[in-house]
């Protein structure tokens, strides 16, 4: 590993058809770009709200090291006094304290250190929640000797997406924003070191609208009346980043795009 520690993120895993992809992808992925650590957001993946536990041991057997959530994290009724005990799987930190499962973990490969930390953005989504910058903080401030950071924020306004990455930059390694399944082309590292990027994207299927079966969205759209969503079929796209961090500064040296396609 020397000085470069490697850190590949899995966007947003919509339902079977994500499930799948990440299954046909993800192993050999993980082999070809050598990647140290893979965390996968999984909170589209059972049935495109939600989680359980036995798709989150399915997605770890896949590859993934870390699992991180969003808004539909409790939207399996089952999962909710399921999630405290699952190791290396994340609700966003800033719940309330009372809310079941942990914020963030700590990671150890190859003798290097890694927080993993998920947060969820107020705007247009949950304004019930915790400041997720003041989370940020006490989390950084509690954990003063691990030197890789990396973030997870799940949140629909962009320019909450990009405050927080300004926000982290030169204290977080990486900060990538989740939600809102349409991946964004402005990956960079900031002037501090932390790579960035607004939304990584999603891994569900290309033709439906953001994963979801297109007429069923359409007839919401067209005719006001409440219907539901059901997970789109056809081709998958695979969104994820690269992160590669200089592991003895814990700053980003490049992030990079990897996009695939599962038919």
């Amino acid at each position: 590993m020397g000085d470069e520690f490697r850190i590949l993120f899995v966007a947003d895993v919509v339902g079977q058809p994500g499930r799948d992809a990440v299954k046909a992808i993800l192993p050999g992925l993980k082999k070809e770009l050598r990647a140290d650590l893979v965390i996968v957001n999984g909170e589209n993946s059972a049935g495109g709200f939600g989680l359980t536990s036995k798709i989150a041991a399915e997605i770890k057997s896949s590859g993934a090291d870390v699992i991180t959530t969003g808004n539909h994290v409790f939207a399996q009724k089952e999962f909710v006094p399921e999630l405290a005990g699952l190791q290396r799987v994340l609700r966003p930190a800033n719940y309330p304290p009372a809310a079941p499962g942990q914020g963030f973990c700590l990671v150890e490969v190859g003798g290097a250190q890694v927080l993993v930390m998920n947060l969820m953005g107020r705007i247009f989504t949950a304004d019930n929640l915790d400041d997720p910058f003041r989370a940020a903080d006490a989390i950084l401030a509690a954990n003063p000797d691990v030197r890789i950071f990396f973030c997870d924020m799940h949140a629909e306004a962009t320019s909450e997406k990009t405050a927080m990455g300004w926000h982290l930059d030169g204290r977080a390694s990486a900060m990538v924003g989740t939600h809102t399944h349409i991946p964004t082309a402005d990956h960079r590292v900031l002037p501090g070191g932390t790579a960035y990027v607004t939304d990584v994207g999603m891994v569900g299927p290309r033709d439906g609208c953001i994963g979801m079966d297109k007429d069923v969205v359409l007839q919401r759209f067209r005719t006001g009346v409440p219907n539901r969503f059901v997970v789109a079929s056809g081709p998958v796209t695979f969104n994820s980043v690269l992160v590669t961090i200089n592991s003895s500064t814990g700053r980003a040296t490049s992030i990079q795009r990897v996009d695939r396609e599962h038919v």
